[in-house]
């Protein structure tokens, strides 16, 4: 299984990103995915998960009406569309996937992809 981010960048402050994240090796429409990121020194957090037909969604509160979070399952694709951005918002993305339906724990996804950076400037 590969999960492969991308679109991250350098923006400023109340810019806008799309992140995506190709996956392959697996039953992409079978799957969760999730949105994470890592800021230097602070834990892995919860941004946004979809879950296997997009029906659900969930938003962590700081992201929530700014980021929307979508999936193509004939692309195997999920995308991360991040608008009005914050210099809070700075950290690696990361994407990641489990069956079925949504959670917030990263403990609870299987597949990870690499990560992509993301900074905001003030």
């Amino acid at each position: 299984v590969q999960l492969q981010a991308s679109g991250g960048g350098l923006v400023q402050a109340g810019g806008s990103l799309r992140l995506s994240c190709a996956a392959s090796g697996l039953t992409f429409s079978s799957y969760a995915l999730g949105w994470f990121r890592q800021a230097p020194g602070k834990e892995r957090e919860f941004v946004a998960a979809i879950n296997w037909n997009g029906s659900s969604t969930k938003y962590a509160d700081s992201v929530k009406g700014r980021f929307t979070i979508s999936r193509d399952n004939a692309k195997n694709t999920v995308y991360l569309q991040m608008n009005s951005l914050k210099p809070e918002d700075t950290a690696v993305y990361y994407c990641a996937a489990k069956l079925y339906s949504i959670v917030t724990m990263t403990s609870q996804y299987n597949y990870w992809g690499q990560g992509t950076q993301v900074t905001v400037s003030s």
